[in-house]
């Protein structure tokens, strides 16, 4: 008699991070939801992380790939051997709590209309602090999540709340909204993939809500560096892509003046030494950041022509109307000093 398929395929990503799979994987193995698989892609590591995960989790089913494809590909060649109907992304750095799938699974069930479900993703060494409790979106296609640095403690938010979409560092979609969208799209690499996944599946009529009560605890930016010259390339060539793909052409025309002033609020918190300017100002590779954000210009320029073919594509297979759509970007926007504050 064949196996029966599990109802739900996690997939990590993996490059290089052996000294966190330990941690991460022991937490899925005392999860009290059982009907899952769990899929770690690697991305070519050299660190160990084979030799640890046939040893220790021969439970995992491994999928050793050549060499680094991004965070994007990566879940896409997991998502091929997935089995479940509900697929979740977790990111290698990450521990659950005993409880997260099963509330996540009871959300996912709840609401049928919901083709994403978020978690409370906490700080890993500060439990009580927020990473992220879905994203917020600024007006040029940057976001962040949401609620970011806040403590739980303060806020009172319901068991489940609506959101724009969920950050993929822990989050479940559906594969009935993912037959209609795709899953992430491999031009992003890594950083905006989820937002690009996200968007994709509002245009297409898809809800998304918030589990508060399923918790993953996240050790934020540790395989990519928190401001490193790779990630502010990426970060800034994708946000350009997200946009042209995405968003109302009302906001695509002024993608231009949205982005000036967030320059101009980057600017601001580098003279005064505040958020992610004190990282710029303390870092050492600050000639490498400002070459790499140029280099994401021109990149996300030379792409434009690219983008705009998917977006004529995804268009036209919308079920909501763009200003159904660009209400619910103004609800769920974020400033750019939101953006860019640490605090």
């Amino acid at each position: 008699m064949a196996e029966q398929d599990p109802l739900v395929s996690i997939i990590i990503v993996n490059f290089n991070g052996r000294e966190h799979l330990p941690v991460c994987l022991e937490s899925l193995a005392a999860q009290t939801f059982r009907d899952f698989e769990v899929i770690l892609v690697d991305n070519g590591s050299s660190d160990g992380s084979l030799a640890l995960l046939r040893e220790h989790f021969p439970w995992v089913r491994l999928i050793a790939l050549p060499e680094n494809t991004g965070f994007a590909t990566g879940n896409n060649r997991g998502l091929e051997q997935a089995r479940g109907q509900y697929l979740v992304t977790l990111n290698n750095d990450t521990k659950a709590a005993p409880d997260w799938l099963h509330i996540l699974v009871a959300a996912a069930d709840a609401h049928p209309q919901a083709g994403m479900v978020g978690c409370r993703i906490c700080n890993f060494y500060d439990p009580d602090r927020i990473d992220s409790l879905g994203m917020g979106i600024c007006m040029d296609g940057m976001t962040r999540g949401r609620f970011r640095n806040r403590l739980w403690s303060e806020l009172r938010l319901g068991e489940v709340e609506e959101i724009l979409f969920p950050s993929a560092c822990a989050a479940l979609y559906k594969r009935a909204m993912l037959a209609e969208t795709g899953f992430f799209d491999d031009d992003f690499f890594a950083y905006a993939e989820d937002s690009d996944l996200g968007l994709r599946g509002r245009l297409a009529g898809w809800e998304a809500v918030l589990a508060t009560g399923a918790v993953v605890y996240h050790k934020y930016s540790q395989t990519s560096g928190s401001l490193s010259p790779f990630k502010v390339y990426l970060v800034e060539r994708n946000h350009y892509w997200l946009v042209l793909k995405n968003f109302p052409l009302g906001l695509v025309a002024m993608l231009p003046i949205f982005t000036l002033v967030r320059y101009w609020e980057q600017a601001r918190a580098v003279l005064s030494g505040s958020g992610t300017g004190g990282d710029f100002l303390g870092g050492g590779a600050r000639g490498a950041i400002v070459t790499a954000l140029l280099k994401g210009i021109l990149a996300g320029l030379v792409g434009a022509p690219h983008m705009l073919g998917k977006r004529r594509r995804l268009m036209a297979k919308r079920k909501i109307t763009l200003r159904d759509f660009t209400a619910l970007l103004c609800r769920h926007r974020i400033t750019f000093r939101e953006l860019l504050d640490k605090g």
